[in-house]
């Protein structure tokens, strides 16, 4: 059963992409203008394209050094290029499409789901913020730095003081089910707290942020020449349009002005000769 609504939430994902694309297309082909209607659209795509790869099996994979429960996913590739090509704001749109494409898939009711959210917010935000503001490469690998600390930071002390106890409370797992689960993988790990967020919750997540950075970095450089320019960019290009309007008869109505200008003699001394 778990499979069939998995491959039919995936064939949900893909309708919605074509008909996103469709969109996109019939508002390009009008010159419709209308912000939100763009907005719509791009979010539906990416977020759907995000919860393909999240649903895809050989696009999730475990590793054997890591408990059972904890899984590679490579769904935050298209909300770094839609961060980069449209802005923040397109990044928080297509986070929260693709977790509520994922709900209907849940094993751990939601726990897992919002906190992946969570970390989407903090891992992707902070390259989408800075590289706005600042579109250069060295913009890229500093915002790429900070989001990685910031993700693993927060994904440690998270899973410390918030989601384990969760998981604990909400699915009635004593501490002694999960340790046991996460010592099969990795003996290093001595508890659910510090030991785990240092011997899982990090390697984990280490591995998995530098994949989708490294597969964003290549991915949007090649991708960016057929993505839409984004707003501040588009504003700019307005802005520079706007300064040769007002500049052009300015120009004209000076060269008038010289042209109109009465000749004025005077002799040697200064006074002037009708």
């Amino acid at each position: 059963m778990n499979d069939v609504l998995k491959y039919s939430l995936l064939a949900g994902a893909i309708v919605l992409v074509v008909v996103g694309v469709i969109v996109s297309l019939i508002i390009e082909h009008k010159k419709d203008n209308r912000s939100n209607v763009r907005y719509i659209a791009r979010v539906s795509v990416f977020g759907a394209l995000s919860a393909i790869l999240y649903c895809v099996p050989f696009l999730t994979f475990k590793l054997p050094f890591l408990p059972s429960f904890l899984s590679i996913h490579l769904d935050e590739i298209p909300i770094f290029i839609v961060g980069f090509a449209y802005g923040p704001w397109s990044a928080v749109g297509v986070i929260v499409v693709k977790t509520l494409i994922k709900l209907p898939l849940t094993t751990t009711l939601t726990v897992g789901e919002f906190g992946d959210l969570f970390y989407s917010l903090v891992f992707i935000l902070p390259s989408a913020i800075l590289y706005q503001k600042r579109r250069k490469l060295s913009s890229v690998f500093i915002g790429f730095g900070i989001s990685m600390v910031t993700q693993l930071l927060v994904a440690m002390v998270f899973n410390v003081y918030v989601m384990i106890p969760f998981y604990m409370l909400v699915m009635g797992l004593p501490e002694e089910a999960i340790l046991s689960m996460c010592q099969a993988a990795n003996p290093n790990i001595k508890d659910v707290g510090w030991s785990y967020a240092l011997f899982a919750v990090l390697p984990m997540n280490a591995i998995k942020n530098g994949i989708v950075l490294v597969a964003t970095f290549f991915m949007y450089k090649g991708l960016r020449r057929f993505l839409k320019l984004s707003w501040t960019a588009k504003r700019k290009q307005k802005a520079s349009a706007d300064v040769e309007l007002y500049r052009l008869p300015q120009s004209s109505t000076t060269e008038n002005s010289i042209q109109k200008a009465p000749e004025i003699d005077s002799d040697a001394n200064g006074s002037v000769i009708n």
